[in-house]
């Protein structure tokens, strides 16, 4: 894609950003992206890509998809969904996708605060392993399709939301309306609020610096 320019000033950031995000087709069907972008004042940057998903052709909800997560930890939020910025344990919670789950299983358990606050899944896992190193960070399957995703990351974080706000309002391939939880998303990123969360991993770009970072969707079939 062509070079997007961000002005000084645009929607309160300082420096003009140049941003460019190249797409990648592969031959295992996997489509790569890679961002890149460059400032000429001190800024923040955080990317990231808000595809929808539904492995069943948007027929139903997202509740029968199994997800996995690679992440210990999650980023809890208050009631407004900003961080609180504490780092909480996933284990033994709705949280906890070490290991494959059900997306419908835990989404309504009405005795963890995330859940209630989040409406379901709309928060933020920090992905096991070393940042800036391109690494397994999560899959999603559906059973009826046996659609097959599995995401890696270069990015320290993810985004799991699973279309709680979705209302019917939203449009999408073939004039379809988006119901409530119609479609998840699988959002690579840095933790969101860094710049209000000083123990979080900065999201500060530097004239000179480059901001490059690598997502994979790696798409298959699940016998």
């Amino acid at each position: 894609f062509p070079v997007t320019i961000s002005l000084d000033g645009e929607e309160g950031f300082p420096g003009t950003l140049s941003t460019e995000v190249t797409y990648r087709l592969t031959d295992d069907n996997a489509l790569e992206i890679e961002y890149c972008s460059t400032t000429d004042k001190t800024t923040v940057v955080n990317l990231t890509n808000h595809t929808y998903f539904n492995f069943n052709g948007a027929k139903t909800d997202v509740l029968d998809h199994v997800v996995s997560i690679n992440a210990d930890y999650l980023v809890p939020v208050n009631k407004n969904l900003i961080p609180t910025g504490e780092l909480r344990a996933v284990k033994g919670t709705p949280f906890d996708f070490l290991e494959p789950h059900v997306v419908g299983e835990r989404i309504d358990d009405p005795n963890d605060d995330q859940i209630k606050v989040g409406g379901g899944y709309d928060h933020c896992w920090v992905v096991n392993g070393e940042a800036k190193k391109l690494r397994p960070t999560a899959t999603a399957y559906e059973p009826t399709s046996g659609r097959f995703m599995e995401v890696f990351t270069t990015e320290p974080a993810i985004q799991f939301y699973s279309g709680n706000f979705l209302d019917g309002s939203l449009v999408g391939k073939k004039n379809k309306n988006y119901p409530y939880r119609s479609a998840f998303c699988l959002e690579t990123q840095h933790y969101p609020d860094a710049p209000n969360q000083s123990e979080f991993p900065s999201t500060q770009l530097e004239p000179g610096e480059k901001y490059r970072t690598t997502t994979i969707y790696q798409f298959g079939i699940k016998k």
